[in-house]
């Protein structure tokens, strides 16, 4: 069983021994689950046509990640024109939709609520509310030189362009997800959070005269920084793929495409945050 990076995917509801695998045929019914009808989904959640639910469907997965996404982003947009009308509103958006934001995630992952529509719009809002103020500041102060909605547009491009053209790789099997690949890319992700941490540490105790490692300056090293960052998010979605696929053939119940939702705009929230950051870096020069 591959384990995903993404901490949503990674507690998701699974079968005993993993989920099933590509070309292995139907997924096997799991031990003591519906033995008078091996015709059934192997999840006890997950029902046939007489029952209330049915198995997960990859146009589940595609609604509700589109709604997801369509609630955050008009989130987004009031919150960009509320900073705009209001300057003083850029830093309580922004702390609120980042720590609500976080907050909702981890009780998520760790509740094991991530297939509840509740929790995953909830935290598109928040999250709304962040990158419209973010998206804010960026724009009008980090690059005073061009234009708002260009920069914001180049970033919202660039992030699904960099999704689908992750997609188009993970569906042609151009890069294969194995679990060394897993390993690898996970460690990365550790690694990146830790120079995260000890940058920010570092540079709210004046070091580097208060940018820290550097890795947020602006500099060569900041611009080489978010180009590392952006190449592990990209990556990311190949596994993220793998483990929404698998979710898919193994018969999970339909709400568990709400938690594959969220875990796929987890992961779209960072990559865009990434994208913008750099492409401020790069304005500035």
């Amino acid at each position: 069983m591959r384990e995903t990076s993404n901490p949503v995917f990674r507690s998701l509801p699974k079968q005993s021994g993993g989920y099933a695998r590509f070309g292995t045929g139907a997924p096997q019914v799991q031990q003591g689950y519906y033995q008078a009808d091996p015709y059934r989904a192997p999840y006890p959640e997950a029902r046939d046509v007489r029952g209330a639910s049915r198995p997960v469907t990859i146009d589940d997965v595609v609604t509700k990640t589109g709604i997801t996404l369509a609630v955050l982003s008009a989130a987004a947009v009031v919150s960009y024109f509320l900073v705009s009308a209001n300057n003083a509103l850029a830093m309580p958006l922004t702390m609120i939709g980042a720590l609500g934001g976080l907050g909702l995630v981890l009780v998520a992952t760790f509740g094991r609520k991530q297939d509840s529509p509740a929790i995953v719009l909830s935290y598109a809002v928040l999250e709304g509310l962040f990158l419209g103020a973010v998206s804010f500041v960026f724009a009008n102060y980090q690059v005073s030189s061009a234009s708002a909605g260009a920069l914001i547009g180049e970033a919202v491009l660039g992030t699904f362009g960099v999704f689908f053209g992750m997609l188009v790789v993970y569906k042609t099997g151009a890069i294969r997800v194995t679990p060394k690949f897993t390993r690898y890319l996970i460690a990365s992700m550790f690694g990146v959070l830790a120079l995260m941490l000890g940058n920010f540490v570092l540079a709210m105790f004046g070091v580097g005269g208060g940018t820290g490692l550097g890795l947020r300056s602006g500099g060569p090293l900041a611009i080489l920084f978010s180009i590392v960052c952006i190449g592990i998010a990209a990556f990311s979605f190949l596994i993220d793929f793998d483990a929404a696929d698998q979710m898919v053939r193994a018969g999970a119940p339909e709400k568990a495409a709400w938690g594959i939702a969220l875990g796929l705009t987890v992961t779209l929230v960072w990559l865009y945050l990434e994208i913008l950051r750099l492409l401020s870096y790069l304005q500035n020069d």
